[in-house]
C-alpha cells in the first residue's frame, strides 16, 4: 500500500494534540501541554499560532518525521461561519475568519491556521478542516425559537457525532446517508442530534445554553428566573455567562466536572450525587425523545458516545428511558484525532471532494 502520511492537529486551551497516520494506522500521537506562563504573553488565542506551530514542528522532528513527506494536514475546525458538513480546504477567506473570530475566539481556531501555514511550506501538501462545531444542516423549522429576535443556531460536537454515525453505519453494513440516527455526545458539553439520512436536521446548541445540563454547562434554564437574575444587579454579565458555561451543571451542584467522580460518590451512597447523576441522565433521555419526534419516530438506532458513555450506570439510566424508541448502541470516548485523519484520508482516496469555504 502506498504511504499516505496525514498530520492531524487539535488545539485545546492549554494543550495541542497532534497525530500522524499512515493511511488508517496511527504511527505517532502526542499531547503537548502549554503552561499558563507560556501563553500569558498572547493577547488573543489566534496570536498563538506561530508559537504552537513551531512546537509541533519540533515534536515531529524529535520523532524523526520528515514534514516534507506529509501529504495532508487536517486541523480541528474553529468558529467560522456556519457551513454544511464536510471537508474544507483551508483558503484565505477561512484564515481571515479564523483570525478575527467571526463567531468568537476559541483554541480550535488555531487548527486551520497552523495546518495552512505548515502546508504552504511543503510542496504538494494540502490543508483541510473537517466537520467543525459550526456545521449547520438544520431544517428551517428547527431555527424557529418562539420570538423573531432569537434564532436557534447549530453549534455542536459535529466531528465526533458524524464520525460515530459513519462508524455505526459501516458496522451494520449500511450507508450513513441511508439511516435515521439519534447521536448523543456525552462529554464536558452534551449535544443530541437528529441525523436524518446524513444530515443533522436538529440539535441542541450545546455551547452556551440549550439541552441537558452537563459536567460544566447548565443547559436550558427557566427563562423567567434567568431574566430576573440578569437584572438583579447581583451578578455581572461575565459571572452569569460562567454560570451557564464553565461553572454550571455538575460543577455547580457537586463541585466537580468529573462524571466518574460523581459515579463513585453515587455508588458510595451519596444521595445528592445519585439525584444529580440521575437528573442528567433524565435530561439526556428527554432530549433523545424530542429528537425521535423530529424524526417522526423512524429511528434506526440511538448512539451514545463521548467520555461519559464509559459510565455504565449513566448509560443504563439513559437507555431504560429510550430503548423503546430504537436500539441503543454505545461508542464510549471520542477519537477526534482519528476522525480528523480519516476525513483527510477520504480526500486522498477520492472518496469525498473537498468543499470550498466562501
Amino acid at each position: 500500500m502506498e504511504e499516505n502520511l496525514i498530520l492531524a492537529i487539535n488545539p485545546g486551551s492549554t494543550s495541542t494534540k497532534i497525530a500522524v497516520f499512515d493511511n488508517t494506522k496511527e504511527v505517532f500521537l502526542k499531547n503537548i501541554k502549554h503552561s499558563t506562563e507560556n501563553l500569558a504573553g498572547f493577547e488573543k488565542i489566534t496570536d498563538q499560532y506561530a508559537f504552537r506551530k513551531q512546537i509541533i514542528l519540533d515534536e515531529l522532528e524529535s520523532a524523526s518525521f520528515e514534514v516534507s513527506t506529509i501529504k495532508v494536514i487536517v486541523g480541528r475546525g474553529g468558529l467560522i461561519r456556519p457551513i454544511p458538513s464536510g471537508v474544507y480546504e483551508v483558503n484565505e477567506p477561512m484564515t481571515e475568519d479564523l483570525k478575527v473570530g467571526v463567531l468568537g475566539q476559541h483554541a480550535s481556531n488555531l487548527g486551520g491556521l497552523i495546518a495552512h501555514d505548515i502546508a504552504r511550506s511543503v510542496p504538494g501538501a494540502r490543508a483541510y478542516i473537517a466537520d467543525p462545531v459550526v456545521v449547520d444542516e438544520l431544517d428551517d423549522i428547527a431555527r424557529i425559537s418562539g420570538h423573531p429576535e432569537f434564532e436557534r443556531i447549530s453549534i455542536f460536537h459535529a466531528l465526533n457525532q458524524k464520525a460515530i454515525a459513519r462508524q455505526h453505519a459501516k458496522s451494520v453494513s449500511n450507508k450513513y446517508e441511508a439511516l435515521n440516527l439519534i447521536v448523543a455526545h456525552l462529554g464536558g458539553g452534551i449535544s443530541v442530534g437528529a441525523h436524518y439520512r446524513g444530515r443533522v436536521i436538529d440539535v441542541n446548541q450545546a455551547l452556551d445554553g440549550e439541552g441537558p445540563f452537563s459536567p460544566e454547562r447548565s443547559g436550558t434554564l427557566p427563562a423567567g428566573a434567568l431574566v430576573t437574575m440578569c437584572f438583579s444587579g447581583k451578578y455581572s454579565e461575565e459571572e452569569i455567562r460562567k454560570m451557564i458555561t464553565g461553572q454550571g451543571g455538575l460543577v455547580a451542584y457537586l463541585g466537580t466536572n468529573d462524571a466518574y467522580e460523581v459515579e463513585k460518590r453515587a455508588k458510595a451512597g451519596d444521595e445528592k450525587a445519585i439525584l444529580i447523576q440521575d437528573a442528567m441522565a433524565y435530561q439526556v433521555a428527554k432530549e433523545i425523545g424530542a429528537m425521535s419526534a423530529v424524526l417522526e419516530g423512524e429511528v434506526d438506532a440511538i448512539l451514545l458516545t463521548g467520555g461519559i458513555a464509559y459510565g455504565k450506570p449513566f448509560v443504563e439510566a439513559v437507555s431504560k428511558r429510550v430503548r423503546h424508541i430504537g436500539p441503543v448502541y454505545v461508542y464510549p470516548g471520542e477519537d477526534e484525532m482519528r476522525a480528523l485523519a480519516m476525513n483527510g484520508l477520504m480526500v486522498l482516496n477520492g472518496e469525498v471532494e473537498p468543499l470550498e469555504y466562501k
